[in-house]
């Protein structure tokens, strides 16, 4: 797992996507949801949305559990 003091930010927005995908095929979901500012809201389908960062962490963290790994690209 990655140390916390490994992290680096996204710095662009086009980072983001790399960055969440190389933290979720190491396990880190705390990385993951680091990269989110703490009051940060995503859409996370079906006409859900996820409020705060702990709730995007938790969103990952299950997804995560599912053995399902993100991409690249189109999703």
């Amino acid at each position: 797992m990655t140390d916390e003091t490994d992290r680096q930010p996204a710095r662009h927005p086009q980072e983001l996507e790399r960055l969440l995908i190389s933290r979720q095929w190491v396990g880190d979901i705390d990385g993951m949801a680091a990269l989110f500012e703490p009051h940060a809201v995503i859409d996370s389908g079906g006409g859900q949305l996820t409020f705060g960062r702990e709730a995007i962490r938790t969103l990952f963290a299950e997804i995560t559990a599912t053995g399902r790994k993100f991409q690249s690209g189109d999703q």
